[in-house]
């Protein structure tokens, strides 16, 4: 038992380390919305492709909550989970620290998600409308989730992580210049630390939780066939 919660542990840690070390250093890059978009989901696409057998592919607190309040991962494995995924992104923060100068990651604070941050969308947002906006975006993330990688009757179930992949794309094409498309506190959390930019942080908490919580409730009580 213990060796197989240590293999999920370290694929979760990796997906994590990936979804970060691509998607805020595209962003540290100058990547534009567009590539910012798919860097994000391209990255997790083919990381629950290779450790969705293993782990579920979460690589996200948010989506595990929704995992845990479905039913379909115990509160002990989902802190393993937890623990894993911000380590990856702190990891992968400290990586992106060393990689880039001062000078080129400060201006977007290592990547980290922030209301309002691209020069695209010139309107204030605020706390309110920011936590709305990421949960409705995780929503739809934990929702494909369950659709293609946690229901074993799920219709693209072979290959759920490009259909996981695909949501957090379109998510970041309409939310990025909004609130940053986190959808993921992990997302937030490393670069978040590392850089020291804790502005509106609870915005990257309280809206993808809320969103999770929703949709895997939703799905496992609505949606999930539960007959052998």
């Amino acid at each position: 038992m213990a060796i197989a919660a240590s293999r999920k542990a370290i694929a979760e840690f990796v997906g994590a380390f990936m979804l970060i070390f691509i998607g805020a250093g595209a962003i540290i890059a100058g990547g534009n919305l567009l590539l910012v978009a798919f860097a994000h989901g391209l990255a997790i696409g083919v990381m629950a492709s290779a450790f969705g057998r293993i782990s579920g592919g979460h690589f996200n607190p948010a989506v595990t909550l929704g995992a845990l309040v479905g039913r379909q991962i115990s509160a002990r494995l989902a802190a393993v989970y937890w623990a894993s995924q911000l380590l990856g992104a702190l990891s992968a923060a400290v990586a992106l620290f060393i990689i880039f100068p001062s000078s080129v990651w400060q201006p977007s604070h290592l990547g980290t998600p922030a209301l309002g941050s691209s020069p695209i969308y010139t309107g204030n947002v605020s706390v309110v409308t920011g936590i709305l906006v990421e949960a409705i975006l995780t929503f739809f993330l934990v929702t494909v989730v369950y659709g293609t990688g946690i229901d074993p009757k799920g219709t693209f179930n072979a290959v759920g992580g490009f259909a996981i992949g695909l949501t957090i794309s379109i998510d970041i094409m309409m939310g990025g210049p909004l609130t940053g498309a986190a959808m993921n506190p992990a997302r937030w959390f490393g670069p978040a630390v590392i850089s020291q930019f804790f502005d509106n942080w609870y915005v990257y908490w309280i809206g993808p939780f809320l969103g999770a919580i929703v949709a895997g409730l939703l799905y496992s009580r609505v949606f999930l066939d539960k007959s052998p």
